[in-house]
């Protein structure tokens, strides 16, 4: 089933240019030229994705956020804005956007960012993951590779869904350390090392990946 997304954006020329790149990447979308245009679109038929400007004339995008969660706590929001300030991004936040991109941008990344936000939509309401010969089952805590179980501790099961949920994303030391090693005083960066290792060795086989050593920072999974 092809994903709609409802784009708002003011700008006539900026909505055309993503409304093309979107349809070019295998999207259905109903383009609108201010939030309050983009609200009566959302009483009409329901939607996968809302990509929105923030500053509109009437409605703005902040409005259009809110009034989404309201309804739908779901669905994704991704804020395309000119205001890449803190403030702005942290209401955003607050407000329950899932992602935004500061404008000027590319449109191809534009397209590939609605692509990963999609992908990550899709693994938490399947809870399964697959990469290549890889496949992960979440509720079951159990991975497999050719249909073959692999023998992972739930450490390392939760550590690889993690990067393979968001591939090419780098994940620090410190922060893989307080996410699975949170109520362990003794572990260190070591430690993470040490288990992600563990974790190349047990995933040699594997083919749709690779777990890279960002030197100075720390680990990204990347497709291959």
């Amino acid at each position: 089933m092809t994903e709609r997304i409802l784009l708002a954006e003011d700008d006539a020329a900026l909505n055309a240019l993503v409304e093309f790149a979107l349809r070019e990447g295998g999207y259905e979308v109903v383009a609108c030229k201010n939030g309050a245009e983009a609200l009566q679109a959302l009483e009409r038929q329901t939607f996968d994705m809302i990509l929105t400007d923030i500053m509109m004339p009437g409605a703005d995008g902040f409005a259009l956020a809110e009034a989404v969660r309201k309804k739908d706590t779901r669905i994704p929001i991704l804020f395309m804005t000119a205001k890449s300030d803190k403030y702005s991004q942290i209401l955003g936040y607050r407000l329950g956007i899932d992602d935004y991109i500061v404008k000027p941008f590319d449109v191809e990344v534009l397209t590939l960012k609605v692509d990963a936000v999609f992908r990550r939509t899709r693994i938490e309401e399947e809870k399964q993951l697959c990469v290549g010969n890889l496949t992960m089952k979440q509720e079951e805590h159990t991975a497999y590779v050719d249909g073959k179980e692999l023998p992972l501790t739930v450490r390392e099961f939760d550590l690889l869904y993690k990067m393979l949920s968001n591939p090419k994303r780098t994940f620090t030391r410190s922060v893989l350390m307080d996410e699975f090693w949170d109520f362990d005083s003794s572990a260190t960066s070591r430690t993470v090392d040490v288990c992600m290792a563990k974790l190349r060795e047990k995933t040699a086989a594997c083919d749709g990946f690779k777990i890279v050593t960002v030197h100075g920072l720390g680990y990204k999974a990347v497709p291959v």
